[in-house]
Order: structure tokens, then C-alpha cells, then sequence
């Protein structure tokens, strides 16, 4: 079962000067769902990359276009989807399309738009990319998520127990 959202969708016109409307609105919905300082500008850091990426590789110069950017604001979690279709999208239909993100290049082999998908996945909990037709992007954030302790020692770890 489908855990209950609210979904917000905006659409710019495929060009830098807008990628900023887009962080300031992330912005705004990540702090009202508590997430903390360094969060927030991961999700921002994140998500305009992923603009910056439709911006620049989508479109030709002359072609215009839009960016979709889609947030799935849950209880726990913040999902930011970024489709360069220009087109308005059924976001669960649009979710069934989308595969992880595994890249097994290294960073040396990678060009400008192969670097931002590195930094989106280091930045961001889950990645999912789809690219039939556009590339969409499907970034997600956990709130307050709870760290998965592998038995190791951490220098946060009290041991004056």
C-alpha cells in the first residue's frame, strides 16, 4: 500500500537563469518538513544538478523546452523528480519506468553530465533514472533517517561507559 503524499509539480523554461526558482521552493518544503541545515543544501546541490543537466543537454539552443520538476513531499522522506520531457507526468506511473542508478565508471572517465549523476547519488539516499524518452530523474531524501550500524567502532561512540 501506497504510503499517503502530497505531490507539488513545477515546470521552468529550460534556462539557468529559472534553476534558482526551482532551489528556492525546495528549499522552502525541506525546511517545513524539518531537515536539517546540511540536508536542505545537499537536496539543493542535488537537484540543480539535475535541472542544470536538463538546461544544458535537453533542448537545442533554439528549441526552448521545460524542465518538470516534481517534489513528493512524504512523512519521512522528500522525493525530487526532474524530467526534461516538458511534459506533465503521472508521478507513480512515471516511478514503475524508473531503474537505479549504477554507474561502475570512474569519476576520471566521466564528462560533465556522467559527474553531476555522481554527485546527485553521493548527495541523495536513492537514485533512479529513466531516459525513454527525456531523462527523468528520481532523487530521494530520508528525514531524520536512522543510520545502519555495521558493528564497526565510531569515533562518536562513548566509551567512557
Amino acid at each position: 500500500m501506497e504510503q499517503p503524499f502530497d505531490y507539488i509539480e513545477m515546470k521552468i523554461p529550460a534556462k539557468p537563469e529559472y534553476v534558482g526558482v526551482m532551489r528556492l521552493t525546495l528549499s522552502g518544503i525541506a525546511s517545513r518538513m524539518g531537515f536539517t541545515y546540511e540536508d536542505i543544501e545537499d537536496l539543493k546541490v542535488a537537484a540543480s544538478e539535475a535541472c542544470t543537466n536538463a538546461v544544458h543537454h535537453a533542448y537545442d539552443d533554439n528549441e526552448g523546452g521545460e524542465v518538470t520538476i516534481g517534489f513528493g513531499v512524504y512523512e519521512n522522506q522528500l522525493e525530487v523528480m526532474v524530467s526534461d520531457s516538458g511534459k506533465s507526468f503521472n508521478v507513480q506511473e512515471m516511478k514503475k519506468t524508473l531503474g537505479p542508478y549504477n554507474s561502475l565508471t570512474t569519476i576520471d572517465e566521466m564528462n560533465e553530465g556522467g559527474l553531476g549523476l555522481f554527485l546527485i547519488e553521493t548527495l541523495m539516499d536513492d537514485v533512479k533514472i529513466q531516459s525513454l524518452s527525456g531523462v527523468t530523474v528520481l532523487m530521494t531524501k530520508y528525514l531524520h533517517r536512522e543510520r545502519v550500524d555495521h558493528g564497526e567502532q565510531s569515533i562518536t561512540t562513548n566509551h567512557s561507559e
